[in-house]
């Protein structure tokens, strides 16, 4: 009888987490002081950092790694509003190969997407493949 208590314990469990990282897997949450060192101005990337010139409106910065799957979708997603919102970015960079900036950003997954401002002003975040309208919805104005 214990052992079937536990496996239902463990299933309400995974299925209860398996929930909830799916509701919360590519939301745009607007950054908080808590994804930067300077809460008070928030964490800015520049162009060099960033291996591309910034947007006059946004810049979408994803970064990725070789063998992610979601990081294709992340990908398309990021590149079709790119393409289709004036003023709008997308720079993909590799994780493995900028592990300073993965730190320093507390990049824990990939695809995860970073939402600048026209002064590389970190605005937004995803982690996971972002979905289009949220994508959109976190453009600064």
């Amino acid at each position: 009888m214990t052992g079937v208590i536990v496996f239902l314990t463990v299933l309400v469990a995974a299925s209860t987490f398996g929930v909830w990282q799916r509701r919360r897997d590519g939301r745009v949450r607007p950054a908080t002081p808590s994804d930067h060192a300077d809460a008070d101005t928030g964490e800015r990337l520049s162009a060099a950092e960033i291996g591309a010139e910034l947007g006059e409106r946004a810049t979408l910065v994803q970064f990725s790694s070789a063998f992610c799957q979601p990081c294709r979708a992340a990908r398309a997603t990021l590149a079709h509003v790119a393409a289709d919102t004036e003023g709008v970015v997308h720079v993909e960079i590799d994780a493995e190969a900028n592990l300073d900036l993965v730190r320093r950003l507390s990049v824990l997954r990939t695809p995860t997407t970073l939402v600048l401002d026209h002064t590389g002003r970190i605005v937004g975040r995803a982690s996971g493949a972002p979905r289009l309208h949220d994508v959109r919805a976190a453009l600064p104005a």
